[in-house]
């Protein structure tokens, strides 16, 4: 069904069962996304985050029921000037294509934020996140935010569980997915990479012998964090040039793994600061 939408005609679905939505829905798979080369990307102040990192959406679904009139027609304006492809749907629509709670009637189709390890290009004193074996999607996010927030140049993933584009990787990042370089690759090829670009190697684990406030992070750096539960692998610590742990004055020996890469970067960001 066709309908003027803004003075423009724009495809309106109204039906869960519509082959759109479904597609909407098998794009929450890993394997749909991979081979498409696309992610979700759902909500409005996510949704301008992306847009302002350079994102420009396929497709764009809306419903005009759940959305904030006083956002919706200058944010459409600006999405048909870029090309993208404007979608209304209807409330049952929505909810079955949305994959969060409270969904708020944005939902993009983007393109995969990831690229190729060789395509990061870092300045001469980078600092880089290397997240190793990281399994949980909310983790891989919230260190995303961490990173945006302390300027790190760059996010590796080393032998991930998980892919940048998940759509629950991008809703715990709130959209800084689209903001911060990120790349993927196996172990061995980060550590190549690492190497050639000439980068201090810090891992992080509570069996080292110095805290992280006793090594010098002013240098160009990636810090390495491991899995939540195994933590870094022997391979890791000892390509390492230095071990680093956190000060911990508790019972408990370890944070989770996204404390500990914020506490981490931002010891790194107050030496930068002061050098």
């Amino acid at each position: 069904m066709m309908n003027l939408y803004d003075g423009e005609p724009h495809l309106e679905i109204t039906s869960p069962a519509n082959p759109r939505v479904k597609w909407l829905v098998s794009l929450r798979k890993r394997r749909t996304r991979v081979a498409e080369g696309v992610t979700l990307l759902e909500g409005y102040d996510e949704l301008l985050l992306a847009l302002g990192a350079g994102a420009a959406p396929r497709i764009l679904f809306h419903c005009p029921e759940l959305a904030r009139k006083s956002a919706t027609d200058a944010t459409l304006e600006r999405l048909a000037a870029m090309g993208s492809e404007i979608v209304r749907l209807g409330a049952a629509a929505f909810a079955k294509a949305s994959y969060r709670e409270g969904p708020d009637g944005w939902l993009a189709v983007v393109d995969d934020p990831a690229m190729a390890l060789d395509r990061l290009a870092l300045p001469s004193r980078a600092l880089v996140l290397v997240c190793a074996g990281v399994e949980k999607p909310g983790n891989l996010g919230a260190m995303l935010r961490t990173a945006d927030a302390a300027g790190v140049d760059a996010v590796v993933a080393a032998d991930p569980a998980t892919d940048w584009g998940n759509p629950n990787v991008v809703r715990a990042s709130k959209g800084t997915v689209f903001a911060v370089p990120i790349a993927s690759a196996s172990s061995a090829s980060v550590r190549s990479w690492l190497a050639t670009q000439g980068l201090q190697v810090v891992t992080t684990t509570p069996d080292a012998d110095k805290l992280v406030t006793d090594i010098d992070l002013t240098t160009p750096t990636a810090i390495v964090v491991g899995a939540e539960h195994e933590g870094l692998s022997e391979t890791w610590v000892d390509a390492a040039h230095m071990a680093a742990k956190l000060p911990m004055a508790g019972r408990v020996n370890s944070l989770n793994v996204a404390s500990s890469a914020a506490i981490a970067l931002y010891e790194a960001v107050r030496q930068r600061a002061n050098a």
